[in-house]
């Protein structure tokens, strides 16, 4: 592994929704953005190989090898077809460009091509063509049916050559009649789709496909209708076939697949966001938002021993910031009820800007974002002096893409309070997740000047050291905050990931047992699990220990079953494995725990992608043993 694992959270995922330092969305981040600096990681898993991209994209891999589909035969293209100039092939490709041309140039591979064969056929004039029907046909021998089927082909090539497509549609309509050749159904299907008449495309590469299942042009054509019909399952699974039979040597389909997952995923993620309740995100993924910001005192009149009318709105809010306080499911889902039933009931005096900051707080949490920005202004309105307000505010417009309110915001809370330290530590959150270390090194190292205590700025800042390549420094950093802070458990998860990522697994192994039972100690039922997952990912790259690491998901999942982190590591563990309808179980559950849009079509393409693995190996099983007959050459780094 490289540098980049540790600590990157690609935008828009922002470190805040998986953990209070960008260190730890590294779990997902190992699982869906590897490609960003190993341009491409294989999973060859059961029968199907699967690239993650820089985006969190899963499609299937186009390997090095150039080696020709079977696709040239359609429309008669030859060897000597395929060693023309490129000039040649560019002025041979414009010649037949139509009014689909923009589509078109998405799949070059399923565009027809200049007739040309190596022994061609002579084309007759119109009214030496055969004249066959249903009828005449019956009466033609064998070989007859041959020479006509050739004679008609030939014709038809030479129409669709001069874009006389309805005329070709009719000469290989009678090739067909002659020959039912899976050849003369593509081309055909050529013709209606440079028509946009999509239906018929799909007919007739479907009767094409019936007569040869790896006829790779057919495959492309129908994939490329289905996508024009909107069926986009159907088309990611044309194209996934595509790219195996043709031991993903065109990078055009492999992009294509990529480009039907993320519209398959979007689709259905809008669906999942639409219609499901919404709700918190597990109790580790809060505690640790929660934790990014310093523990300070509840404000005078709020204290835990402040008398207080009973059913009144600051009895309410009182009792939201004991039930935080509880770090458990149950206690943050009482905090979010008892902040909204403050603000319904009023009265709240100075502690107003408050109770909206806690109730925007959660409805962020919740994916509610436009809710949580009018919570939060509010807030500000009300008490612009709260900082925090402005932080919070700040990291929903980083998260929903704007990046110049972000920075605003934060320019607006030092305005209100210079030395507040948690407005230097977010904001070098910021620069992190955009890749501007220097700046975000500076940030952290101000939040410390400001407030040494808070450990969490000493930890992001040995990781912002790593991420520089200043190696010897960041390990510097760990070594006082191990020294400094020997009691809390954060710290040696981290400086974990550190060592893990330099491949130390027995070190690492070491700080993560340490990080386990301090946890243990601190909240036995309510422990954060992060170091336990960290573990599991050691023992598969050090040992490939799939049964220990499945237990200590496992186990993590018992204490935090709503862990998203924990859930996405066991679904790759289990796709590594090749098991993959178990797998395919845990993606869908990912995308349910998902907080945001972006977080869900990222699960999805990794549903989708397994999903697609499934539907290939019942419909195509010999294209599923060749993938797997290809050995380790495809293979590359795992978890």
């Amino acid at each position: 592994m490289s540098a980049r694992s540790i600590s990157e959270v690609p935008v828009p995922k922002v470190v805040i929704e998986s953990s209070h330092i960008t260190a730890s969305p590294t779990l997902w981040d190992r699982l869906s953005n590897w490609a960003s600096e190993h341009k491409a990681v294989i999973y060859t898993v059961g029968a199907v190989a699967v690239v993650v991209t820089g985006a969190g994209v899963v499609y299937y891999l186009s390997d090095s090898r150039k080696t020709t589909g079977t696709g040239e035969r359609d429309l008669g293209v030859s060897e000597e077809k395929k060693k023309k100039s490129k000039k040649d092939r560019r002025k041979a490709k414009s010649q037949h460009a139509d009014k689909d041309k923009e589509e078109q140039s998405k799949l070059a591979q399923a565009t027809p091509a200049e007739p040309k064969v190596p022994k061609p056929v002579p084309v007759s004039a119109e009214d030496e063509l055969p004249q066959v029907d249903e009828t005449t046909v019956e009466t033609l021998s064998s070989q007859e049916r041959q020479e006509y089927a050739a004679k008609l082909k030939a014709a038809g090539n030479k129409a669709y050559g001069s874009k006389d497509y309805n005329k070709a549609i009719e000469l290989y309509g009678k090739a067909i009649l002659c020959k039912p050749d899976p050849i003369f159904y593509s081309n055909r299907a050529a013709c209606y789709n440079a028509l946009g008449e999509w239906e018929k495309v799909v007919e007739d590469t479907t009767a094409a496909l019936a007569l040869d299942n790896e006829y790779v042009k057919a495959l492309n054509r129908r994939a490329n209708a289905y996508e024009h019909l909107k069926q986009y399952s159907e088309a990611l699974l044309d194209y996934t076939a595509s790219c195996i039979v043709d031991a993903f040597s065109n990078e055009q389909s492999a992009q294509s697949v990529e480009r039907l997952l993320k519209k398959v995923a979007e689709a259905k993620g809008k669906a999942m966001l639409a219609e499901r309740e919404k709700r918190l995100p597990s109790p580790t993924f809060v505690t640790n938002y929660l934790q990014s910001f310093r523990n300070r005192p509840p404000p005078k009149g709020l204290e835990e021993r402040a008398e207080l009318e009973e059913g009144s709105g600051v009895n309410h809010l009182r009792a939201a910031l004991v039930a935080v306080d509880r770090k458990s499911g149950e206690g943050y889902e009482e905090a979010a009820r008892e902040s909204t039933k403050a603000i319904e009931l009023g009265n709240l005096g100075d502690h107003e800007a408050l109770a909206y900051n806690m109730r925007g707080t959660f409805r962020y949490l919740m994916g509610e974002n436009k809710e949580a920005l009018g919570d939060l202004t509010k807030s500000i309105e009300l008490q612009p002096s709260l900082s925090q307000s402005y932080i919070k505010r700040a990291s929903m417009h980083l998260e929903l893409g704007d990046r110049d309110s972000a920075a605003k915001d934060f320019e607006l809370a030092i305005a209100q309070n210079n030395d507040d330290p948690d407005i230097y530590y977010h904001r070098a959150q910021l620069h992190f997740i955009l890749g501007e270390f220097a700046e975000a090194a500076k940030d952290y190292q101000k939040s410390i000047d400001l407030d040494r205590d808070f450990i969490f700025s000493h930890i992001q800042l040995g990781v912002t050291q790593y991420k520089m390549g200043s190696i010897a420094s960041s390990m510097a950093t760990f070594r006082r905050c191990v020294k400094n802070f020997d009691k809390v458990p954060d710290v040696y998860n981290y400086y974990g990931e550190l060592l893990l990522d330099q491949q130390k697994y027995e070190e690492a192994i070491q700080k993560f047992d340490t990080a386990v039972e301090m946890e243990k100690l601190a909240k036995p039922s309510n422990m954060n699990v992060l170091p336990l997952i960290n573990k599991a990912l050691a023992l598969f790259q050090w040992k490939q220990n799939f049964s220990e690491a499945e237990a200590l998901c496992q186990k993590a999942l018992i204490i935090d079953p709503e862990c998203d982190i924990a859930v996405a590591t066991m679904a790759q563990l289990l796709l590594q494995q090749g098991k993959v309808p178990e797998s395919l179980k845990y993606f869908e559950r990912a995308a349910e725990l998902s907080r945001t849009e972006g977080e869900i079509v990222n699960a999805l393409s990794y549903a989708e992608a397994t999903r697609t693995q499934l539907e290939v190996q019942e419909k195509y099983p010999r294209l599923a043993a060749r993938l797997a007959g290809m050995g380790p050459g495809l293979r590359g780094p795992s978890l």
